[in-house]
């Protein structure tokens, strides 16, 4: 059977602070500017958020150094996932309309998806995608994939920093 981190979502009600005191299983590891974590779903294997150290509601809330950091951060995560997953390209997204906090969805997109998806945003996936078990992060089916996102991830740091 497979195991779902999700079993137990009392670090969803706060991801940020749950990355701080490493009770987050989405982690990757901990970034410049943040926290680069990989998403709760991944019908687009290699799917990644980064979220701020410091919980605020947009980019702009953040000085010039902070926003350079982050949105470098948010393209280190793109890059890795390149070459962790071979993406035929990476989408990001800030948006901050349901979970009202900064964060950066960084989507790797396919050319194996459904054509009629290739021109359209993520989002606008069914639900069933979404919220499907079977596209539900776990460590059996994915932690090897974080594993090497996490290596690149901090190659890219050590370059960039």
């Amino acid at each position: 059977m497979k195991s779902n981190l999700n079993e137990n979502e009392e670090w969803k009600k706060n991801r940020i602070t749950s990355a701080h005191c490493g009770k987050n299983p989405m982690i990757i590891t901990k970034m410049k500017s943040g926290f680069a974590a990989i998403g709760d779903t991944q019908f687009l294997p290699g799917y990644c958020v980064l979220l701020p150290s410091e919980e605020c509601n947009s980019l702009e809330e953040l000085d010039f150094s902070q926003r350079s950091d982050y949105l470098l951060d948010m393209s280190l995560i793109g890059e890795a996932i390149v070459k962790v997953c071979n993406p035929r390209r990476v989408n990001y997204s800030i948006y901050g309309n349901t979970d009202a906090y900064l964060h950066a969805h960084v989507f790797p997109r396919y050319s194996w998806e459904p054509k009629e998806r290739i021109p359209y945003p993520v989002w606008q996936y069914s639900s069933e995608k979404w919220r499907n078990y079977e596209y539900q992060y776990s460590d059996e089916e994915h932690g090897a994939m974080k594993e090497k996102l996490s290596i690149e991830i901090y190659k890219l740091m050590e370059k960039a920093y």
